[in-house]
């Protein structure tokens, strides 16, 4: 009977790759970080791809570009500010290159006599994206120009099934983020709701009246209208203090 290798590296390589799918995609997960999930797509290019370094620009909340993750390019991306394949990738949303850099690097010359200094001759990005959903790019170098068959196909697909956990990720968040901000609003609702009773009773008058009492006091003493009612609910203010304003 065979047996399934617990080293990842003995592991035929289709089941390696069936495994990455999962663990980029698979971001409903306790403390996710997008940061370590960028990391893992890197190293996962490198692990399957020919190339000789990987890097990352992900687009913070302002649509900035900032570098999240490199394997052995260290500088490559952060060269892109003024212009570069992955910043243009970024912002058409498209592949870009394969680029022979000795030959055609001219539209990037900073960015291509660097690389060229450092021995990488060939080059391509992939955006991550999910429809019209752009949110960075994906940079592949190489020692050499030229990509092997199916490398492109393959750095796209893993691209976007990191991106589609980051975005369902990042959704939940929202959802959930969302979610609190109702059950606040509600709890607060039903906090002045039952403090402006409280003192309707306690003073015999209306609910306006009680009403017009408390927020006279909350902008008197610049306090939250819900803070006031709770302080009024749980007793911890005096409700007479209310009466002088």
């Amino acid at each position: 009977m065979s047996t399934i290798p617990r080293d990842p590296a003995e592991r035929p390589r289709e089941q390696r790759l069936a495994e990455t799918f999962v663990e980029l995609a698979d971001t409903l997960v306790d403390g996710f970080e997008e940061t370590a999930l960028l990391r893992l797509l890197a190293s996962r290019c490198l692990e399957f791809l020919d190339a000789s370094g990987a890097g990352l620009l992900l687009a913070d909340g302002y649509g900035k570009l900032r570098t999240v993750a490199v394997r052995e390019a260290a500088g490559l991306l952060d060269l892109q500010r003024d212009g570069g394949p992955a910043l243009d990738c970024f912002r058409t949303a498209a592949l870009v290159g394969p680029v022979d850099l000795a030959t055609d690097g001219a539209r990037w010359p900073r960015f291509a006599e660097r690389a060229v200094g450092r021995g990488v001759f060939g080059t391509y990005a992939v955006p991550l994206r999910l429809r019209e959903t752009v949110i960075g790019a994906l940079q592949l170098f190489r020692t050499e120009p030229g990509v092997p068959h199916g490398d492109v196909a393959l750095a796209q697909a893993l691209a976007d099934a990191a991106t589609i956990g980051m975005l369902r990720q990042r959704a939940l968040t929202r959802s959930e983020l969302l979610a609190s901000q109702l059950q606040s609003a509600l709890d607060s609702r039903v906090a002045v709701e039952q403090a402006k009773g409280m003192l309707a009773e306690r003073w015999g008058v209306d609910m306006d009246a009680a009403f017009g009492a408390m927020r006279r006091h909350a902008r008197t003493h610049r306090l939250r209208l819900s803070e006031l009612a709770r302080r009024i609910v749980d007793k911890s203010l005096d409700s007479e203090a209310l009466r002088d304003n």
